[in-house]
């Protein structure tokens, strides 16, 4: 499985973007897909997750303005972030993760927040 994240960019603070992940197959079969990030300097960090059965969590940093989202038909998983801060810098990447455990991982998408 191969996932290709897109949809960073830069953004002021207090403005939205949404990124994507895109599968190319077996989406569905995927029990557990999130969004990560990595700041310069820092260790990569989980954002947000959802599981197969639609529950989702979110780190407490991004609480109430990140939400996730999947579309099994499309293959595609979604963040879409507002309120953007700039302690929001990072390098986001998307994860997926089969029943069997086996993890897959996107190329990262870098999204700054400045002004």
């Amino acid at each position: 499985v191969q996932l290709q994240a897109s949809g960073g960019g830069l953004v002021q603070p207090g403005g939205s973007l949404r990124l994507s992940c895109a599968a190319s197959r077996g989406f569905s079969s995927m029990y557990r897909m999130g969004w990560y990030r990595q700041a310069p300097g820092k260790q990569r960090e989980l954002v947000a997750q959802i599981i197969s059965g639609g529950s989702t969590h979110y780190a407490d940093s991004v609480k109430g303005r990140f939400t996730i989202s999947r579309d099994n038909a499309k293959n595609t998983m979604y963040l879409q972030m507002n309120s953007l801060k700039p302690e929001d810098t990072a390098v986001y990447y998307c994860k997926s993760s089969t029943y069997g455990g086996r993890d897959y991982w996107g190329q990262g998408t870098l999204v700054t927040v400045s002004s």
